[in-house]
């Protein structure tokens, strides 16, 4: 059986990544340009800049991409491309270039769902194994998904209002923590005390999340102490927040491996980063024999790796699109 090699291209937000995957498994050159630097002065993505810059570098990391792999564009079997969701600007610079690749070098042009590579950044840790649940966790998404096999979904539960990761950021917004505030949250929450009293959100029994009530409960509280005169300790607060995140997560999540029968379960998403939330899952699992598999730090933030490898399978299953592929801001991936 000959080796099959996607070339991903990844440019939803602020991160320009070109990778080649071979078989779906094995990453043998990744690239990613970040450009955090650049809008950390601004205190967030700005989209016009974001877009500039992927024009600007989208070239130079594909050929630096391809001399890291020590192969040329004939080497390459098929392009998977990011064409939703994200920022609308940022998105038609990778699905622009993806396109033009496809016809110059007459290759399959293959369209990945940003969140379903999210998902597929497990498979470059090792092969996914169904039945699973998979718990998507990011700046936009908060979903519990079933899998019975490959680029097979079904949502189970997911966010009414914010994501988890949209409530990370605010809530650092709150308490004056810079850009990117959910990692330095996490941070701070290792080594505060959960002393603050905040509600557990939405804690019913399906499988929906809402984290809008608890962001709100953050915001009254620094304002009230504010009000007294206290100061608002942030690593103690931080905690406090935490702490009711993954509560809820882990709670929904060990519900759902439970009555789906699951056996496994996959982290996906850049919130699948936070060291909180692995640690509890990880325990959880432990405790009740579930399989877990959360990707490695540098596969849960934006990279081109995990377009790489979803696209694999859905060049398998041929998901092929028109070299007229439309960037969509919004998108189901159901």
């Amino acid at each position: 059986m000959n080796d099959t090699y996607i070339l991903g291209i990844e440019t939803s937000c602020d991160e320009t990544s070109v990778s080649i995957v071979k078989n779906g498994i094995d990453e043998i050159a990744t690239v990613v340009l970040s450009q955090m630097d650049t809008h950390a002065k601004f205190g967030g993505v700005v989209p016009e800049i974001a877009s500039r810059m992927h024009i600007e570098s989208i070239t130079i990391v594909l050929e630096e991409c391809l001399k890291k792999a020590g192969m040329t564009m004939e080497q390459i079997d098929a392009i998977a491309v990011t064409y939703a969701p994200g920022l609308i600007g940022c998105l038609l610079v990778g699905v622009t270039f993806a396109s033009t690749l496809s016809y110059i070098y007459n290759k399959p042009l293959v369209p990945v769902h940003h969140i379903i590579g999210h998902i597929y950044a497990n498979n470059l840790k090792h092969r996914l194994e169904f039945p699973l649940i998979s718990l998507v966790v990011s700046g936009g998404h908060t979903e519990l998904v079933y899998m019975d096999k490959d680029y097979s979904f079904k949502k189970i539960g997911g966010t009414l209002d914010d994501a988890v990761g949209e409530a990370y950021d605010k809530v650092a917004r709150v308490i004056n923590v810079p850009y990117p505030g959910g990692p330095e949250v996490d941070r701070l929450a290792h080594i505060g005390k959960d002393i603050y009293e905040l509600p557990l959100p939405l804690d019913d029994d399906t499988y929906n999340f809402s984290f809008s009530g608890l962001k709100s409960a953050v915001i009254n509280l620094v304002h009230n102490e504010k009000q007294r005169g206290n100061e608002i300790r942030k690593e103690d607060l931080a905690c406090s927040f935490q702490n009711r995140v993954v509560e809820i997560l882990t709670k929904k999540t060990m519900k759902a491996l439970k009555e789906y029968n699951v056996n496994n379960l996959i982290v996906a998403g850049g919130v699948s980063a936070n060291k909180g939330l692995r640690e509890r899952l990880t325990k959880e699992c432990e405790k009740n024999n579930i399989n877990i598999s959360m990707p490695e730090i540098k596969y849960c933030t934006d990279n081109a790796a995990m377009i790489a490898s979803a696209g694999y399978y859905a060049y398998k299953l041929g998901i092929i699109s028109d070299i007229d592929l439309k960037a969509r801001p919004t998108s189901s991936m159901y």
